[in-house]
């Protein structure tokens, strides 16, 4: 869906930011952007004579001038000549098919009652951040669908709630990431969800390996398109016989670089607009684009082994999130894959040296147990009594992500972050920092002295307080 967007902004710093961060946005329109609430007006009077001018009907009815209305109009607290509150109740009552969001320093309940009261669709707060404003323009712009669908002048209604996303990121190669990605999104789909598995391990994905496909597109094919339509995706999407409906890396590594951040932003919301449960395996090489999906995130894990050196990795890419502003550590769930009781680094270890969240499910050693499947390329058909699949499913338990849809809630959800630009887009293009290039994310190496891992509870082979 497009959405078209008029930002009042008087101060052209601010209008600047605005602007850049509003053209980041899946499906977004801009318009130009107005200095004063004059010409605001001004402008949407225009939209709305070109409205009445186009239409085959008498423009008795309101709703016969709202087609080349903006859904959205952004309005900036220190807009003049009129204020604020006072230009966004002359905007609703006369254009009330416009969504209106404004945008201020002071966030509080006697501001946002007042906004509200005034007509306003939604308060976004300053500094701007990507998450917090692409979810009011989001509810601002099914809004204004949905009023201009009930009056005759739209076309259809905007799309239902966006899914969960959930991204899986190796703290280095070889450390279980795919194999990780894959079993959560079985579990969630033999639950009864509807489940799209995203290979964004652009350029060594082994998605398509892990599941036996074989398919000619790829998520590079959806990269330059800027509204992605039903049709699109079903073409660029494989429906596997499992259920599960996979978006995989190209075939041609190089051609990974095609997809950037605002590519993955169009991309995922896309499919979270059609899937209930959104899993992407972000690999161990950050990049622009996997970077943009664990900012995006409703719940990012981390998934390491319990070794000095995964341990190291980890940490140094949970500080690389920090230092680029695309995920707090406390907001990151970490994954302790190849566990055995004699382990010498367990799990309470692993959450001290991140200042992760350490999921309470570990996952056991079980090399002997998965390698005919990883060789085969048949995980899907993982035997349902192998301690590894008993964890990883159990570990989507603990998630929620096999739960009732309006049970589930994933750590760090509705969280505002900053949108990944200039400096931190820059330093991710640059080259892959935060993984090494290994094995093949998955595969698993010579088991410990317990190969099995034994057969853990729930809760693995400790406890937290």
């Amino acid at each position: 869906m497009t959405i078209r967007i008029l930002a009042a902004v008087g101060e052209p710093d601010a209008a600047r930011a605005v602007s850049s961060l509003i053209g980041q946005l899946p499906g977004a329109e801009p318009a130009p952007p107005v200095a004063d609430s004059t010409a605001l007006v001004n402008a949407l009077d225009q939209a709305a004579s070109r409205s009445v001018a186009g239409a085959a009907d008498p423009p008795g009815p309101p709703a016969a001038a709202v087609d080349e209305l903006p859904e959205v109009v952004l309005v900036h607290e220190r807009i003049g000549p009129v204020p604020a509150l006072e230009l966004i109740r002359d905007i609703a009552l006369r254009f009330p098919a416009v969504g209106v969001v404004l945008i201020t320093a002071d966030a509080g309940p006697a501001l946002f009652a007042a906004a509200m009261d005034a007509g306003a669709r939604g308060v976004v707060g300053l500094p701007l951040g990507y998450d917090e404003l692409a979810a009011r323009v989001q509810a601002a712009a099914q809004w204004a669908t949905g009023v201009r669908v009930h009056l005759g002048g739209g076309q259809e209604a905007a799309a239902g709630p966006a899914g969960t996303l959930v991204t899986v990121t190796g703290a280095k190669g070889g450390v279980g990431t795919t194999l990780t990605a894959v079993q959560l999104a079985l579990a969630a789909r033999a639950a009864g969800r509807s489940v799209a598995l995203v290979d964004m391990d652009l350029q060594s994905g082994d998605v398509a390996s892990y599941l036996d496909v074989q398919f000619r597109r790829s998520i590079v094919d959806l990269a330059g398109i800027q509204d992605i339509s039903v049709r699109v995706l079903q073409d660029a999407v494989h429906a596997h016989h499992t259920g599960l409906g996979l978006l995989l890396a190209p075939e041609e590594g190089e051609r990974g670089e095609e997809v950037d951040d605002r590519a993955a932003r169009t991309v995922l919301s896309a499919l979270r607009s059609r899937y209930e449960l959104v899993v992407v395996d972000c690999g161990a090489q950050m990049q622009s684009a996997n970077a943009a999906a664990v900012e995006l995130s409703d719940v990012a894990l981390l998934v390491t082994t319990p070794d000095v050196v995964s341990v190291r990795a980890a940490k140094r890419l949970v500080r690389l999130w920090d230092r680029l502003q695309i995920r707090k550590a406390e907001d990151t769930t970490t994954v302790v894959n190849r566990l055995t009781r004699n382990t010498e680094i367990q799990p309470p270890l692993v959450a001290k040296a991140t200042g992760t969240h350490v999921a309470r499910t570990p996952v056991p050693a079980g090399f002997k147990e998965l390698q005919p499947y990883v060789d085969a390329g048949r995980m899907q058909d993982l035997d349902a009594r192998s301690t590894v699949r008993q964890a990883l499913w159990a570990l989507a338990g603990e998630l929620g992500l096999v739960d009732a849809p309006a049970a589930r809630q994933g750590r760090g959800s509705h969280r505002a972050r900053t949108s990944l630009t200039g400096r931190r887009r820059k330093a991710l293009t640059a080259g892959p920092g935060g993984g090494e290039a290994g094995a093949p994310s998955g595969m698993h190496g010579p088991a410990g002295p317990h190969g099995s891992g034994g057969r853990y509870g729930p809760a693995g082979p400790y406890e937290e307080g």
